[in-house]
């Protein structure tokens, strides 16, 4: 597994984080702007972006300022190929089991 990906998971997988991420799915927001809706601080909140932004999941820029974030598709692309080989691998693992537990059936008749 490639282990940029790891990274991506490990950063999904806090609920802060992942709510910034969904906020950001609407369109690119302030630092402020994202840190709206949670009750830590400030600091806490650059933390979170800067797990994201270390995972590849956001790209900050300066504008006066302001810091705005937004949402890199392109790790979210990896993620969405790399469920679908996993739903492969499964449903032809699957499709094995079934033929094989037809085939024990069939002997028994």
């Amino acid at each position: 597994m490639n282990p940029q990906l790891s990274s991506v998971f490990a950063a999904l997988g806090d609920p802060t984080r992942l709510a910034i991420i969904q906020r950001l799915s609407e369109g690119e927001a302030s630092v402020q702007e994202l840190a709206e809706p949670f009750d830590i601080s400030g600091p806490a909140i650059s933390r979170h972006l800067k797990v994201l932004e270390q995972a590849g999941l956001i790209t900050r820029r300066r504008e006066a300022q302001l810091r705005p974030c937004r949402l890199e598709l392109s790790r979210l692309e990896e993620i969405r190929d790399w469920t679908k080989q996993m739903k492969r691998f499964w449903d032809e693992s699957f499709d094995r089991m079934d033929d094989y537990l037809e085939e024990i059936l069939e002997d028994r008749k």
